[in-house]
């Protein structure tokens, strides 16, 4: 299982730049608007200590992460969702993500055009404004989906009477609370749903309901500081619409991907004074946007990192592996790698008491080592 994240923002921001660090899988980049025409998807190794904490003490053979899949699509710009600028293409991209990472210029360079409202025209570096013109677009595309439904729902009304207004309640009042907000271009995941509303809405997959982070691509004179005016406004706007901020210098997170050797990486990160890559940050964010988490398993052949969605529950997770593991569940056998990071061996974890056994109805923690026990 892997994550679909698709990677959005206007032309020329650094998206295909932070894409290609993200992958090793150079995508097109250049100075000038929809450069990026149909969406390069790459694979992304989910960086995770524990897991290498586990291989630290099982040595294995092989290691194998979990894996966050990203999309890189071009540029939106205003008037996207009549169709501008290749819109309706790049919106359906987007649909058929899972959630979204939208880049935004913080950076200023006479040499990378900015543009915002046409594709020709230059326009100052503004986040607000950005991050407007894009919802604004999203929104939208929404208001269009909405709209296409609700004649559909008052043709099944016609024909099917009461019954159909009775099942349909949800989808109402779902609507009633997100259209406001889509008309003043805002996204529809600000509205206060029920479970019973978000799931009446699920099937229309809203561009605007996507969870959301945001990366402030910055220029290399702010890494140090991790921040400018330009990031600050940002946060502010990403505070207001309880999203988080990935902070990342596409131009040095290009320049360390092509370092292979990990001494050689380590010190140039130290000489910017990063402890961390901004990309192994925005992989993990990404990764926990949606709801999922990992457990392992691990052994002299494999130490392996498995995706499961939070709140599965032991069988579902031995799904991953294998459905027979479903089919024919047992049980789970247990431990966290905190606890191995405590006693140091899965047998001192047994002599402690701390070895257990887990039966269906078990939800998997983030962070479980688990063994699984099945007959078919």
């Amino acid at each position: 299982m892997s994550l679909d994240c698709g990677i959005v923002g206007l032309p020329n921001v650094g998206k295909s730049t932070i894409f290609s660090a993200l992958t090793a899988a150079p995508a097109e980049a250049a100075n000038f608007p929809f450069c990026t025409i149909d969406p390069n998807v790459g694979i992304v190794d989910l960086p995770d200590e524990r897991l290498d904490f586990l291989a630290s003490i099982h040595n294995p053979k092989k290691k194998t992460h979990a894996s966050v899949k990203f999309v890189d699509i071009a540029g939106l710009i205003k008037g996207a969702s009549q169709g501008e600028g290749l819109g309706n293409q790049f919106l359906a991209n987007i649909r058929e993500t899972a959630c979204i990472a939208h880049v935004v210029r913080c950076f200023d360079n006479p040499d990378i055009m900015h543009v915002r409202e046409d594709s020709k025209v230059e326009a100052p570096v503004d986040p607000e404004s950005d991050i407007l013109t894009i919802n604004f677009e999203l929104a939208q595309a929404d208001i269009q989906t909405i709209t296409k439904r609700q004649e559909k729902n008052i043709k099944q009304v016609r024909a099917l009477g009461k019954e159909a207004e009775k099942q349909l309640a949800p989808f109402n009042s779902a609507v009633e609370k997100i259209l406001p907000l889509l008309q003043e271009g805002k996204c529809a995941r600000l509205a206060d749903l029920t479970d019973d509303e978000k799931n009446a809405i699920k099937d229309m997959f809203l561009l605007t309901m996507k969870p959301t982070l945001y990366v402030a691509n910055i220029d290399e004179d702010s890494i140090a500081d991790g921040t400018n005016k330009y990031v600050e406004t940002l946060r502010k706007i990403a505070e207001s619409e309880n999203s988080e901020v990935v902070v990342i210098c596409g131009k040095f997170e290009a320049d360390l991907a092509e370092i292979t050797d990990p001494a050689d990486r380590k010190d140039f990160m130290d000489s910017v004074g990063l402890a961390e890559s901004g990309l192994a940050v925005l992989a993990r964010k990404a990764y926990h946007l949606m709801g999922l988490a990992t457990f392992f398993t691990g052994g002299a052949d494999e130490c392996r990192a498995w995706t499961i969605h939070a709140g599965d529950t032991a069988p579902k997770a031995a799904g991953v592996i294998h459905t027979d593991f479903e089919k024919g569940f047992i049980r789970a056998e247990a431990y966290s790698i905190e606890d191995l990071r405590q006693y140091g061996s899965e047998q001192k974890i047994k002599e402690a008491g701390k070895y257990r056994q887990e039966g269906k109805d078990y939800i998997v923690k983030d962070g479980d080592v688990l063994f699984f026990k099945f007959n078919v």
